[in-house]
């Protein structure tokens, strides 16, 4: 059995993010979902639409860096002590969860990372990217050998061309294995059915490259 991580978005672990869990899993993928709210709102699920997305951001607000980083070092402990753990850690993140996902590859040892739609990377607008914008802790993520791709629309109002552009910069300067994927026509949340900003073909695009990735750098 090969192994893997986790997936999960501002909205919290909702079903959808069960559903991204539960397709890793039929491919043989020993699969976890935290809760990264579990200190202020433990199970919280919220709904993809205005009022979730103001409870969403009331809680990210208080999700400190070293808080996150400590839920996926646990996460990753967790892994590794189950019977049938055999091999390497990857992580699946949707956009505050690709945040928390490009964080933890700079300090930890995660050999592949899909992160979709990642946003507030070169910025300091929630606690997560503070002191420093995670972006400025890119040379980390060579340190630990993992491959990253980064997953992202052309009309994203979150993530800017500019930003896209800082990103990918950063990534080549570090001398990070990498690929970032820009969809023509997708928008940010493109790959959850149960938005209005859902792209089915930029969605499985992304998931057949996405297995990829997991094939090549967890099942060694």
């Amino acid at each position: 059995m090969q192994r893997s991580s986790s997936a999960w978005s501002l909205f919290g672990v909702t079903q959808h993010i069960r559903n991204v869990a539960d397709r890793l899993a039929e491919r043989g993928y020993l699969v976890l979902a935290p809760d990264f709210y579990h200190r202020i709102e433990a199970g919280a699920e919220l709904t993809y639409d205005q009022f979730g997305r103001t409870r969403g951001f009331e809680l990210l607000h208080q999700v400190s860096r070293g808080d996150a980083l400590q839920d996926v070092q646990a996460a990753m402990h967790f892994l590794r002590r189950r019977p049938e753990f055999r091999g390497r850690i990857g992580f699946l993140g949707f956009s505050v969860g690709g945040h928390i996902g490009y964080l933890a590859a700079t300090q930890l040892d995660l050999a592949a990372c899909a992160l979709f739609y990642a946003g507030w990377l070169p910025t300091r607008e929630i606690e997560l990217s503070q002191p420093e914008p995670t972006l400025t802790l890119t040379p980390g993520i060579a340190h630990t050998a993992g491959r990253i791709i980064y997953f992202v629309g052309e009309k994203d109002f979150l993530v800017t061309g500019l930003q896209r552009e800082q990103i990918a910069r950063a990534l080549e300067q570090a001398h990070v294995r990498h690929e970032m994927v820009v969809y023509s026509n997708a928008q940010h949340g493109f790959f959850c059915d149960e938005r209005d900003t859902f792209d089915p073909a930029s969605r499985d695009d992304a998931w057949d490259r996405t297995l990829a990735l997991f094939a090549s750098e967890l099942d060694q």
